[in-house]
């Protein structure tokens, strides 16, 4: 088991959970996750290990209540226990020396891209970050960023803070300028990726993306998590979760990622009318 030592409202149903995980802390690399169960006998959830202190012992995760599982883990508090923790999982990112970076994060996907921006800076790299919300009410770790890179250009749907429009648009707006990078890493969710993807591919810059199929085990024994790069079948688990942009079956991946849909929702409609029931008997 492993104990919630912080517990932090990042926005709207994004929280940051700081655990006890010492050997994990040691051993984890930016770009890696680690699977949480929240309660025993629960749905085993991938989260991207966001920060970590290997002296103090502690991982941080950043997570948005989206599903089932998520809301299971949302009603923990500091101090409680998380049933399982296992990690750290997948191929972490390579870093080197590239030049300029570009990184790119939408929505929830900006917490996976705080380490490997940590991680391309320290090793010596230009680094431009962009990242993007549907509302700045939704935008997360932009001070965190701002610290850990050259410069960071935000951008939102609405137009509340920074550039209007999406991340693809200020990526294009680059490439326009001028502006000239050696690698682009980005995350987020499936569609933005794949828009960004074909921009940064299209201008030759080397691109990584992290992928978020459904995933399982986490050790590539269910296959749940396949995608398909430069023809070949990959796990997201072992294989990645990063994989060369420009060889990814987008359309496949997004097909798959909707396949539980009804029955996710399914399971979040009774578990909020369990939570109503709980409620009305406590009034």
């Amino acid at each position: 088991m492993s104990r919630i030592l912080r517990k932090e409202q990042l926005s709207e149903q994004v929280w940051r959970y700081r655990l006890e995980a010492p050997r994990i802390a040691r051993k984890r690399q930016a770009g890696q996750f680690v699977i949480v169960r929240p309660i025993e006998g629960q749905e085993r959830l991938p989260l991207t290990i966001a920060n970590a202190d290997a002296q103090q012992g502690w991982i941080e995760i950043i997570f948005q209540v989206i599903g089932h599982g998520t809301m299971h883990l949302a009603e923990l508090n500091e101090g409680d226990e998380i049933a399982d923790l296992v990690g750290p999982l997948g191929q972490p990112t390579h870093v080197e020396r590239f030049g300029r970076c570009l990184c790119i994060g939408g929505g929830v996907g900006v917490a996976p891209l705080f380490p490997i921006v940590c991680a391309l800076s320290a090793a010596g790299n230009d680094v431009t970050v962009v990242v993007g919300a549907r509302t700045k009410d939704l935008l997360i770790l932009q001070q965190e960023m701002a610290v850990n890179s050259r410069r960071v250009i935000v951008a939102t749907d609405d137009g509340s803070k920074g550039f209007h429009g999406f991340v693809s648009g200020v990526v294009q707006d680059l490439f326009a300028k001028g502006e000239k990078f050696d690698l682009a890493v980005v995350i987020g969710p499936a569609v933005m990726m794949k828009a960004v993807s074909a921009l940064t591919v299209s201008a030759g810059v080397q691109t990584l993306a992290s992928l978020n199929p459904i995933m399982i085990d986490g050790t590539g024994m269910c296959g749940g998590c396949r995608v398909t790069v430069h023809g070949q079948t990959k796990f997201g688990c072992v294989d990645g979760p990063e994989f060369d942009a420009a060889g990814i079956d987008w359309d496949e991946m997004i097909n798959r990622l909707t396949a539980y849909r009804p029955l996710e929702r399914q399971a979040i409609d009774r578990h909020t009318c369990r939570i109503e029931r709980q409620t009305s008997k406590v009034l």
